[in-house]
């Protein structure tokens, strides 16, 4: 098999397993809503709307990552998203908020800020913005 090959199964994989995680995730966020507000940085106000929407926008780009003709669309919007959203886990880690009465350590923050970027990279690459691997010579 050639590497190209190769490279287009791990993506289609990647974004089904990426899309399907979003997706649940979002409708978490409709699910169980209250447990999704305490980390809502208290200056923007309105947590349920924040909450909600932030929701609505994770099933919706899971959906199109996973569709091929979407992908890269929905890889740019996700890279956005994780970014914006990345303020409601800084504002959990500044101000030690707990959720379901369990504050998380340094280490876990840590760990969740790594995760975080990670998540950004990887919809880069579903995206196609950014290569990972050997690269072909011209």
């Amino acid at each position: 098999m050639k590497i190209e090959v190769i490279s287009t199964y791990s993506r289609h994989i990647v974004s089904f397993l990426m899309g399907i995680a979003f997706i649940y995730v979002g409708v978490e966020h409709f699910l169980d809503p209250n447990w999704f507000k305490p980390i809502v940085p208290n200056i923007i106000g309105f947590p349920t709307f924040w909450v909600l929407l932030s929701g609505l926008c994770e099933v919706i780009l899971g959906f199109l990552l996973i569709l091929p003709k979407s992908r890269r669309l929905a890889a740019f919007g996700l890279v956005l998203l994780l970014i914006v959203l990345y303020s409601a886990n800084l504002n959990m880690w500044v101000n030690n908020i707990a959720l379901d009465g369990i504050h998380l350590s340094q280490t876990w923050h840590t760990v969740r800020a790594v995760i975080q970027i990670l998540l950004i990279l990887i919809a880069l690459w579903l995206g196609g913005f950014i290569l990972f691997g050997r690269l072909k010579k011209m």
